[in-house]
């Protein structure tokens, strides 16, 4: 790794990160958090467990910036930017982090329902349980289509004139799908993922954190000149692998299916049009990500007249890991421009 980036983004342990937030109890048939409030048979009957990390407060308005993960790395891959984001008495605005379940330490159940439609469930029950009314949401990798969902039900209740329990007032996408006819996964990542012979590889990696370094290695999920080491290749085993969960990167490796399979409903172009008067829009775009590099073109030449704020970040995919000094002061920019709109 270059000395200097690692001097000035020292590695933060899984460990570290996780024991900042905690678990909570989730009912995902009601799509509710179960707090100490509820009755107690609510309590005691069948829930998961997801875990979330707050830093800071909301004010009277009840803002909240919402950071949602990527995949595979989840909430754990933003614990270099969060570094550089401020302390709860250091911010521009509270933040929470969400685990999606499957991923990190939240549980990991092999017979649910793993959908983008799900997670913006959750995203939905985290709002109501922490009383966020105005939010700024962060996305990383495939969390575009959860905030795409969330802004899709956004526009649906507008037009039937009904309230928002929480109003999405801005959005900021890191290297995520923007557009269903534009994603470009390698071959040998999440297409063969999907399969059954990567199920295997994900049961042998769970096993194997030598294994699971060289699929990391083979992904290509960093930029070459970073040269990742293998410290932080092990501390992503374990925030992967946490409760048997190296079976998620098989069991959700579907998203960019769903995608196509919700191309209008979470097309970009049509919700940027429809939320831009009411909304503020960023993306981001790696020079060097193999994952979602067609996105960005798309973008520029479908939106790039339209007054889309569209930004360039160096490296690979990873920009959490390689450059969150750049990703943390886009976050902390946009923030002001929305805290002051």
């Amino acid at each position: 790794m270059n000395t200097a980036i690692a001097d000035k983004h020292a590695l933060i342990t899984a460990n570290e990160w996780f024991g900042g937030g905690h678990r909570v109890p989730y009912d995902p048939n009601h799509h509710r958090i179960l707090t100490s409030h509820d009755d107690p048979n609510t309590l005691t009957a069948p829930h998961l467990m997801v875990f979330e990390r707050a830093v800071g407060a909301p004010d009277a308005t009840g803002r909240w910036i919402t950071m949602l993960p990527g995949y595979p790395d989840g909430s754990y891959g933003y614990a270099r930017v969060d570094a550089l984001l401020g302390d709860a008495g250091n911010q521009v605005a509270p933040r929470l982090y969400l685990e999606y379940v499957g991923q990190g330490d939240s549980d990991k159940p092999r017979d649910y329902p793993y959908s983008t439609i799900e997670r913006a469930d959750l995203v939905e029950a985290q709002w109501r349980a922490h009383g966020v009314r105005r939010a700024f949401v962060v996305t990383f990798d495939y969390s575009s289509l959860v905030v795409l969902e969330l802004l899709a039900r956004q526009q649906e209740r507008l037009a039937r004139g009904e309230p928002l329990a929480t109003r999405i007032e801005s959005v900021f996408i890191a290297n995520g799908g923007l557009f269903a006819d534009a994603h470009s996964h390698p071959l040998l990542t999440t297409p063969l993922l999907k399969t059954p012979l990567g199920a295997l590889s994900m049961w042998r990696a769970q096993r194997s954190p030598a294994l699971f370094r060289s699929i990391m290695r083979g992904a290509r999920m960093y930029a070459p000149e970073y040269g990742v080491t293998d410290a932080e290749l092990d501390d992503l085993y374990d925030a992967i692998t946490r409760r048997d969960g190296a079976a998620f990167l098989h069991l959700a490796a579907g998203f960019v299916a769903e995608h196509k399979a919700h191309a209008q409903r979470w097309d970009f172009a049509r919700l940027y049009h429809a939320l831009r008067d009411s909304v503020g829009f960023c993306i981001a775009g790696s020079t060097e990500d193999p994952y979602e590099p067609n996105q960005i073109v798309a973008a520029r030449a479908r939106l790039g007249g339209d007054g889309l704020d569209i930004r360039t970040l160096p490296g690979g995919h990873f920009t959490t890991a390689e450059h969150p000094d750049l990703l943390a002061a886009l976050i902390r920019e946009r923030a002001v421009a929305w805290l002051q709109s």
